[in-house]
């Protein structure tokens, strides 16, 4: 089914049996037009389906609790949500009783709840349910990996009667296996192969490999010893082989390794990127200046010398690394002229302020008009964990990153 449904969206999150997502952003048509193909592809199944179309995963899923076919439309997901059970969550039985207990049966009792202390009392998972009850999903959206099958066989071409016929077949089937692990960039971590006797009868072996690989000669002589222990009661007419447990292909390489940094090898690969991208490969270099906006730089990437790579240096303390975000408003409590509470939650710690005022900034997400950029920013530490840089201008508040 999942694989029907590649010719409605190339993007599926298989969450679980039962249960799949679409990434439709792109995707020509509506939200009917999308389900009505969805039905089409999925006809042939004999499965009873119910589709929803939301905003999020929470939009989508409650549409289709709620009806088959419904459509959520963006900014309606909190109030639909309202009446909803609390098992739409997935949260743990458990949960769900002692959350009974306190009257909470409903996603809009849930979303009611202060949000500090529901986090204090059911813990950071909390956080989601949270969230989830309000129709906020960050849950990232997460393609599934594609099966490929890999396997050859010779059947109906004539009879093996002596090894030597044996191994020269199965010799030229792995020849065809491994191209297609090397077309497709993959490694073979195990092979099944079967061999159909002239009595009808069939012999199955699996070989599990030491390690994952595509080379030919490795998977040769593992079979080999496989059948050499063999015996059979008539002749051989058939034979297939499968690659199993595929992994991703290509052997590392240490390109920038103290001991074997090879400046021609990193050469052709920025060469190899430079014709595959089309532009020229850059690096990021961070800079002094007071705006996060202005902290970095791309310059054009030159070879590193091989001194860089010295392992005799002492190594550089890890700093955790801050990632901006889209700037949006939140909303912020004072206590002593502080942050104590950011978005519902409690500020656990806070360093600050930075005062910031330079020269025109004048992209719109962070300023509406043009003129000197004004403003006072701090670092908090928020009692689900989350380390962020927040910052007000003027009389309002905005989120501008997190810490990872």
């Amino acid at each position: 089914m999942l694989d029907a449904l590649d010719a409605v969206s190339p993007l599926i999150d298989d969450v679980r049996p039962g249960l799949a997502f679409l990434e439709m952003h792109g995707i020509a048509g509506d939200a009917r037009a999308w389900m009505m193909q969805a039905r089409r592809v999925l006809a042939g199944f004999g499965s009873v389906l119910r589709l929803g179309a939301g905003s999020n995963k929470i939009a989508a899923r409650a549409a289709a609790y709620v009806a088959d076919g419904s459509i959520w439309e963006p900014g309606s997901e909190c109030e639909l949500l309202a009446l909803l059970p609390l098992t739409l969550l997935d949260i743990e039985a458990e949960v769900v009783e002692r959350l009974a207990i306190l009257g909470i049966e409903r996603l809009g009792d849930l979303a009611a709840l202060p949000h500090g202390p529901f986090v204090r009392r059911f813990g950071t998972a909390a956080a989601r349910w949270h969230e989830l009850a309000r129709g906020i999903d960050r849950r990232p959206f997460v393609p599934r990996s594609r099966a490929v099958a890999i396997e050859a066989s010779i059947f109906g071409e004539g009879r093996a009667v002596d090894e030597a016929q044996v191994f020269f077949a199965l010799r030229m089937l792995l020849t065809r296996v491994c191209a297609d692990l090397e077309r497709c960039g993959k490694r073979a971590g195990a092979l099944h192969f079967s061999l159909e006797l002239e009595d009808a009868q069939t012999c199955t072996f699996d070989v599990p490999l030491a390690m994952p690989t595509a080379h030919e000669r490795t998977m040769f002589d593992m079979m080999r010893a496989k059948l050499e222990s063999a015996t059979f009661e008539s002749a051989i007419v058939g034979l297939r082989v499968q690659a199993r447990q595929l992994e991703e292909g290509g052997e590392a390489q240490a390109l920038f390794g103290a001991a074997d940094f090879d400046p021609q090898r990193v050469a052709v690969t920025i060469a190899r990127l430079e014709a595959m991208l089309g532009e020229s490969i850059a690096r990021a270099t961070t800079r002094e200046a007071h705006l996060l906006e202005e902290r970095f730089a791309y310059e054009l990437f030159e070879l590193p010398r091989k001194a860089m790579f010295d392992r005799t240096e002492a190594p550089h303390e890890l700093v955790p690394q801050l990632r901006l975000l889209e700037v949006r408003e939140i909303a912020v409590e004072l206590r002593a002229r502080e942050p104590a509470m950011v978005d519902g939650q409690a500020v656990m710690q806070c360093v600050g302020p930075w005062r910031i005022a330079e020269r025109s900034f004048t992209q719109p997400v962070l300023s509406q008009v043009e003129g000197p950029v004004t403003r006072d920013e701090y670092d908090v530490v928020l009692e689900d964990g989350t380390f962020a840089r927040i910052y007000r201008q003027n009389t309002h508040w905005y989120m501008r990153g997190v810490y990872e």
